[in-house]
């Protein structure tokens, strides 16, 4: 049988579909396994407050896919265990509901002119019963196999069983933030997990400004503070959020304003 080219194209996209769908998200990442590590180690030397404990960090690409883990200490076992899958679900919910500067619908001139930037803290009192985003934290839930495949001896390298999938999930306390380029784009989201959420916050900004992934300058927040604009919130008073987006103080929690301001 003589095959014509468009039988030819038809089998060669069948043959290549999946695997260049996967390959896009594990080499389209803005951040390396080394530099992540690197920039992870760095950041838990800093006054953090919380427990001093190991830390987990996952950094996903704009289009979701795990692209880097790394842990803090001399191996997988030296953080908790559960803080991993954590930590991609918290750049997950990042990398979802963070927006760059013109992201207002087609002739309107509103708040989406200059983006929006949201951790994961910003998150915590919306989703509570009676907040403006209850109900969040039960949408896109977490890929369980994706989530638990792979040997427990590769968690945290170069070749991480979640780098190249697509984990899912919404995180709604601190440990997770958008990445932004020069350009002001969101390039993808970083989630780090291991202490208590307000230390996971503190350190997954300083991972992000290590990586120089902090360039929302002028992107708006709910923070209040033009230098941070999605800094962590502290304004619980009796169970409720004065500004609707704030987060409870944990143990030692640190001082959120020291935070390096962003660029």
């Amino acid at each position: 049988m003589k095959l014509n080219p468009s039988m030819i194209a038809a089998v060669v996209a069948v043959a290549f579909a999946a695997p260049v769908v996967l390959a896009k998200g594990a080499v389209d990442c803005p951040v390396s396994h080394s530099a992540l590590e690197k920039a992870l180690k760095d950041a838990v030397k800093e006054a953090n407050g919380g427990l001093s404990l190991n830390m987990w960090g996952t950094i996903v690409n704009r289009e979701g896919y795990v692209c880097a883990v790394a842990f803090t200490g001399a191996d997988y076992q030296s953080q908790w265990l559960g803080s991993r899958v954590i930590s991609a679900q918290k750049a997950n919910t990042a990398n979802a509901f963070n927006l760059g500067p013109n992201s207002n619908a087609a002739g309107h001139v509103g708040f989406g002119v200059a983006g929006l930037a949201l951790s994961t803290a910003n998150l915590y009192s919306a989703v509570q019963p009676g907040g403006s985003l209850y109900g969040l934290q039960h949408s896109n839930p977490v890929d369980t196999a994706n989530a638990y495949d792979g040997e427990a001896e590769d968690f945290g390298t170069g070749g991480d069983p979640l780098v190249g999938k697509r984990v899912g999930g919404v995180n709604v306390f601190g440990g997770g933030l958008g990445l932004y380029n020069a350009q002001h784009t969101v390039v993808g989201g970083v989630g780090v997990s291991g202490d208590t959420s307000c230390t996971d916050h503190e350190i997954a900004w300083r991972v992000r400004n290590n990586l120089g992934l902090d360039h929302l300058k002028g992107v708006n927040g709910v923070s209040g503070d033009a230098a941070r604009p999605d800094n962590i919130v502290y304004d619980i008073v009796s169970g409720q959020s004065a500004g609707g987006f704030g987060h409870p103080k944990c143990l030692f929690t640190a001082d959120q304003t020291q935070l390096p301001a962003v660029q």
